[in-house]
């Protein structure tokens, strides 16, 4: 198997992504399913030189933050039950809405975990115990986050159809028939979920973070954010790799706190929101796939 499809859950749907397409699949309010397919390309196609390893992380990063924003559009509008479709968004949109994001993630877990470090753990030296302990209240914000919205009623479906995403892709990896009865079968964690992406991300940066030393809490913070892109790039790498071997000897040590954690941000979904994952994950196989049934 090649090409390791996967995707993202939206409001009341999922987005997968095939080699050259994603479709978006939506339950609307009349019970239908509505399935939007788009061809989709990357910028390493036309810059090989972005898809060496650890470049090619960042790359994907900034894709698929700018593929999900637009089909998070896209089945609010679906999910309203709007007949027609609304503009689209246009790319200073999209480009705003990325920069809120990363704007919002710096502030939680950089400003606030290096900040609360600072002024804490004056009396460390040792820059590696700074970093753990800068970590574990990283670790504490991104519990903290993911709890708070966790109580929100659509965030709670949201979960649901994110279990969904998971359950289906382990279904085809394991080369069952993509069936609700089939699929309800399967767990809904996955090594290559974001949430595991986000835990990698906030190890490496003990480890990266532990390197450099800046005078100040500005000089800090500026080097944590300079740092961000070698950062995603290592945390691509082991997400990958953890994918391709999490079934074998010390990595299925290092998958395990991932997929722990992937329990909080994934809920069991019902049969009607498999039938939408299962209609999403096929709309992509069609490109010719052998194991569409």
């Amino acid at each position: 198997m090649s090409f390791q499809y996967g995707g993202q859950a939206v409001i009341e749907g999922v987005m997968m992504r095939g080699p050259s397409h994603r479709a978006i699949a939506v339950r609307r309010p009349d019970e239908s399913i509505v399935i939007n397919e788009k061809a989709v390309g990357s910028i390493v196609n036309k810059l090989p030189f972005l898809k060496l390893p650890f470049i090619r992380g960042v790359v994907m990063l900034f894709e698929s933050l700018i593929m999900g924003i637009e089909a998070l559009s896209y089945s609010a509008e679906q999910a309203l039950g709007e007949e027609e479709e609304t503009e689209k968004l246009s790319k200073w949109q999209i480009a705003l809405t990325i920069a809120l994001s990363l704007g919002l993630a710096i502030v939680l877990f950089i400003v606030i975990p290096t900040s609360l470090t600072y002024f804490t753990a004056r009396a460390i030296h040792d820059n590696f115990i700074r970093n753990i302990i800068e970590g574990a209240i990283r670790l504490a914000v991104f519990l903290g986050y993911v709890l708070a919205v966790s109580r929100m009623k659509d965030i709670q479906r949201v979960f649901m159809y994110h279990g969904a995403e998971h359950k289906v892709i382990n279904a085809y990896e394991a080369g069952k028939e993509l069936t609700v009865e089939e699929v309800q079968k399967f767990s809904t964690l996955h090594p290559r979920c974001g949430t595991s992406f986000l835990l990698i991300v906030i190890l490496i940066k003990v480890v990266i973070f532990s390197g450099v030393t800046a005078s100040g809490l500005f000089g800090q913070i500026f080097f944590r954010i300079l740092l961000l892109p070698v950062v995603a790039g290592v945390a691509y790498e082991l997400l990958k790799l953890s994918g391709k071997y999490h079934d074998r000897g010390l990595w299925r040590v290092f998958v395990a706190p991932g997929l722990w954690l992937q329990k909080l941000t994934t809920r069991e979904p019902d049969d009607k929101q498999v039938e939408v994952a299962i209609k999403a994950l096929g709309a992509v196989l069609k490109e010719g796939d052998i194991n569409v049934r």
